[in-house]
């Protein structure tokens, strides 16, 4: 019995992760179109008939596009704290009565046989949260759209199997790019956004703990590039000691394809 994660999308154009066992399998949100999404699962072997669950992070548009599509289609419910409810609702469309969740941060739930745990993350959305699973004795958690980290945050995921943290922007990128100066300033603000080089920072906070496996994720089309961010968090680390690929494994997400298919356990 194993204990999967795929990154089905991830980035600014929009992110949608599958997390799953054999007999469970949930989508954290659905940020792009529903038949790239169901195209994604169908890769690794799941149906969207097969989905028990959607949840979801926050309310922004690139985390919730086919939302409400796939839980009208295939009849499935939708988890998310009431703030973002609130926030999202009129973009959903219609949702079955029996299918709107709500769930508390910090109060763990189950979905069938995955235990899940949401924890509030500091982000420009109503009541954002990245989300720990359990199954068994291992754990995933995914952690991105996060201006900063906290003690909290890194205590939520150091024990970790697997983390999905986010790597978004390289900062001489954002800053001699186009965007205008008050998109420069929400991306690097408290409740923006995760630099490669914080990302850097954080996992050697993080990997104090059990983590040994961590994947790059919500990377800026515009303001980073999958080599760069990787190659910066790699050198952070083995400034102080820690060599990627021997004490940590670090791999990639894509915003156009799936990242490789994790089966843990």
């Amino acid at each position: 019995m194993k204990f999967k994660v795929c990154s089905l999308f991830s980035g600014s154009s929009g992110n949608s992760t599958y997390i799953g066992t054999d007999r469970t399998h949930l989508l954290v949100d659905a940020g792009v179109p529903m038949k790239h999404i169901l195209a994604g699962l169908k890769q690794i072997g799941v149906e969207g008939r097969d989905l028990n669950g959607i949840l979801v992070t926050h309310e922004h548009s690139d985390h919730i596009t086919s939302v409400g599509a796939i839980s009208r289609k295939y009849n499935i419910p939708v988890y998310a704290n009431e703030q973002t409810w609130q926030a999202m609702e009129s973009k959903l469309g219609r949702i079955g009565a029996g299918n709107r969740r709500i769930f508390y941060n910090d109060m763990d739930f189950y979905i069938q046989d995955i235990n899940v745990q949401p924890y509030q993350i500091p982000h420009d959305a109503a009541d954002p949260v990245g989300f720990s699973f359990y199954y068994k004795n291992k754990k995933i958690s995914i952690t991105t759209d996060l201006g900063h980290t906290n003690k909290k945050i890194i205590k939520n995921v150091m024990d970790s199997d697997l983390l999905i943290l986010e790597a978004n922007h390289d900062e001489n990128m954002l800053m001699t790019g186009p965007y205008p100066a008050y998109l420069k300033k929400r991306i690097r603000g408290r409740k923006g956004h995760l630099s490669n080089e914080d990302t850097g920072r954080a996992l050697l906070e993080i990997i104090k703990g059990k983590v040994t496996h961590v994947l790059l994720a919500h990377l800026s089309k515009e303001n980073n590039y999958p080599q760069l961010a990787y190659q910066t968090v790699a050198d952070i680390l083995m400034e102080n000691g820690v060599k990627p690929g021997k004490d940590i494994q670090i791999d990639l997400t894509y915003r156009d394809r799936a990242s490789n298919f994790y089966q843990l356990g």
